[in-house]
């Protein structure tokens, strides 16, 4: 019994599938962090280039 539980602890062939989950599990995490920080900042932007563009009009035609 002793001599099993050994073996048991000794066996480590299922460790790989642990690192490679976490690994995979961090990877998926930080890609979707990513997105919505690129889009949110994108947006941000977008509407500041927006303001500029109408202004700049507005200062080239006035009406």
């Amino acid at each position: 019994m002793i001599q099993q539980l050994r073996r048991f602890l000794d066996e480590d062939s299922g460790a790989i599938t642990v690192d490679w989950v976490v690994l995979t599990a961090s990877v998926v995490a930080m890609a979707a962090i990513s997105f919505y920080q690129i889009r949110d900042n994108s947006a941000n932007l977008e509407a500041a280039a927006g303001n500029a563009v109408a202004q700049e009009q507005t200062r080239l035609f006035p009406e």
